[in-house]
């Protein structure tokens, strides 16, 4: 009990108040949303329905965030290359390993990782703008009115396009990262050409792409599903639009980090 001369707030009485509460809305939002999955895959439309738009879709998230997706891994790169050569500074370990650190770290972790929370910024809040937009000009009633399966129609071609596309970008910015930390260290004399490629050649596993590319579909499945879902059951005017739009972004990154350490932790 905190106690002042005006006021008396018991924590105890909130947070029994407020807790239960939140586990509710919790369960109550992951139902839907499994609701919202269940429509769309238990009556799916024909796939010519499907197939321009899953077009459209592959050209917006892959060729339209080509370029921030290779801007961001090559300054990933670059400052993991210039940090773990600043961090080698006289210690024993042999130089060639920051090309080893640079290629692992990449692969496994910052590649797929960053590469993802960038495009729930940019695609996820666009999905989740799209169908909330067509909720609420209530194109989504007239579709459903008309008899189409509108959780398949707007989710299922935006989702397989991402489980296509998204490991590709991941696989991509992979690649420009590790060239990054060429650019970073060999071209300024810190490295030799032989030194780095020596230590991106060395001790490599390939359990670690498989582990990239697990990593890759998982959050391109959050990073399209949940601003779908974000989007289909807004309600509201255009303050509620926005808010969609903000959630969607930020349960999605909370998301993929959570889901990150999951599948660090069952896969290695």
């Amino acid at each position: 009990m905190l106690t002042t001369s005006k006021y008396s707030i018991n924590f105890g009485a909130v947070s029994h108040h407020l807790i239960p509460q939140m586990n509710k809305n919790i369960l109550y939002h992951f139902g839907r949303f499994l609701q919202m999955l269940g429509s769309a895959l238990a009556r799916p439309e024909k796939f010519s329905m499907y197939y321009k738009e899953t077009m459209r879709q592959m050209n917006d998230i892959g060729i339209g965030s080509l370029i921030i997706v290779c801007l961001i891994a090559i300054f990933i790169g670059a400052v993991t290359a210039v940090q773990f050569s600043y961090q080698l500074t006289g210690t024993l370990v042999p130089r060639w390993y920051i090309g080893y650190i640079v290629r692992d770290t990449t692969i496994i972790e910052l590649a797929p990782t960053i590469t993802c929370l960038v495009l729930a910024g940019k695609v996820g809040s666009n999905i989740a703008a799209e169908i909330g937009g067509m909720r609420q000009k209530e194109h989504i009633d007239a579709m459903e009115i008309m008899g189409v399966n509108t959780a398949a129609y707007l989710v299922m071609p935006k989702l397989l396009a991402a489980l296509f596309v998204v490991p590709l970008l991941v696989a991509i910015a992979a690649f420009v990262s590790v060239m990054g930390g060429y650019v970073a260290v060999v071209l300024p004399g810190s490295l030799s050409n032989a030194e780095y490629i020596q230590g991106v050649r060395s001790f490599f596993d390939d359990w670690n792409i498989t582990l990239m590319f697990v990593k890759a579909i998982v959050f391109a499945f959050i990073l399209t599903t949940v601003p779908a879902y974000q989007g289909y059951y807004v309600k509201g005017g255009s303050i509620e639009l926005g808010q969609a739009s903000t959630n969607a972004v930020v349960y999605s990154d909370i998301l993929i980090l959570l889901s990150d350490y999951m599948i660090a932790v069952l896969l290695t």
